[in-house]
């Protein structure tokens, strides 16, 4: 059979190819996967649990419950000051990931222009291009943090650019900013009068200053699809539920779509959202402190091995430079999970900026990670032989 030409010409993602050798392995320590280790809190599960004893299994509107739509309305208010309709402006979705496809399908006609700030998460990209758009990379740099400025921004717009992604804290750098940098970028969008699809799944887990949400600063509500879950800080990946938040000729445009694809997300995770809302701060907090006692160890300990790494501001990734040992990414990541049985993730994963980095998760309990660095540090010490 036929397989469409767009379908065709998309790679696989390089995360999954890699980790299809790590299948079947014995003594594995993954270091790749961007998955809390932690077990989604009991109370969340018990509410899941309870919610299918008393009968709910059925379909819920298209946008998700109203009362997790309120909830959720509620929360941005309390937290941040945002205010969206739940009614009109809040979609409840299958995931972040089916939030930016929903987004970029919302806005994109055939031959806009998309920027995605590189390295970036695996799919902007090709779902960019599965819209029949044109994704346009912008590269940032380690000099700065792996940022991007309001001249990156500027440099790379034309007549055609309708939008930019912007990841933050960032998958795979761990990259974040400020509120005076994100006002920089808010000027440049203006200008350019461009729509942001501001994907802020991992703000919950900002460690060293407080998140700033981009539609909370001046002229930019109208202007961005904001995204964001439950996935990260609740340790609910597998639940599969986000939201988006925007204008709401531009939520009725993404519910149109995933109201003929989706239909809705599963009613019990959004009773377990629900809870999460309600009730689940206390935990995020204790895997925030955990997270931030392992950023600190495996910052330190991979400098001080050779790796050097910036310290990430945010998520649970460490994105250290290996361009000393002469390997390439790819190369590295397969010796060192051949040799050592550590297995890492290529920065070509995240596009061809990331070539002389790998991504290390620390979402994993320090024992291991400690594990893993001292055999990191026995497989550099055997390569510089």
């Amino acid at each position: 059979m036929k397989i469409s030409k767009i379908v065709e010409q998309i790679p696989p993602s390089g995360i999954r190819v890699f980790f299809e050798l790590v299948l079947g392995m014995k003594d594995v320590i993954s270091l790749g996967v961007g998955e809390p280790d932690f077990v989604t809190p009991w109370n969340i599960r018990e509410r899941a649990i309870f919610s299918l004893e008393e009968g709910y299994t059925s379909y819920t509107s298209n946008k998700g419950m109203i009362e997790l739509r309120r909830e959720i309305a509620h929360h941005l208010k309390t937290k941040y000051g945002l205010e969206y309709d739940p009614e009109e402006e809040i979609l409840i979705t299958v995931g972040v990931s089916e939030g930016a496809d929903l987004a970029m399908r919302a806005i994109i006609d055939n031959g806009d222009k998309i920027l995605i700030p590189e390295p970036s998460y695996v799919s902007y990209g090709p779902i960019a291009t599965l819209c029949q758009g044109k994704p346009v990379y912008i590269k940032t740099r380690p000099d700065n943090g792996f940022k991007i400025t309001s001249k990156d921004i500027r440099a790379s717009c034309d007549k055609k650019t309708r939008a930019l992604v912007l990841n933050y804290p960032n998958n795979p750098t761990g990259t974040t900013y400020s509120k005076k940098e994100l006002k920089a970028i808010t000027r440049v969008v203006s200008a350019s009068d461009l729509t942001v699809i501001s994907d802020e799944i991992y703000c919950d887990l900002t460690y060293d200053f407080n998140h700033t949400p981009l539609p909370t600063l001046p002229g930019m509500k109208e202007r961005v699809i904001y995204l964001n879950g439950f996935s990260k800080a609740y340790a609910m990946t597998g639940w599969r539920i986000g939201y988006a938040c925007g204008p709401r000729n531009i939520i009725a445009a993404m519910t149109k779509i995933h109201q003929y694809t989706m239909m809705c997300v599963p009613i019990m995770s959004q009773m377990a959202a629900l809870e999460a809302l309600k009730h689940g701060d206390r935990s995020v907090q204790e895997m925030k402190r955990e997270y931030r006692r392992r950023r600190e160890f495996v910052v330190s300990r991979l400098n001080e091995i050779g790796l050097m790494c910036h310290k990430p501001d945010g998520a649970f990734y460490a994105f250290p430079s290996i361009k000393n040992t002469g390997l390439s990414s790819m190369k590295f990541a397969q010796n060192l999970l051949k040799e050592e049985k550590v297995a890492v993730v290529p920065g070509t994963a995240f596009g061809e900026s990331g070539e002389g980095y790998v991504r290390i998760s620390y979402a994993s309990d320090l024992d291991k990670l400690k594990e893993a660095l001292m055999r990191m540090e026995r497989f550099l010490l055997k390569a510089r032989r």
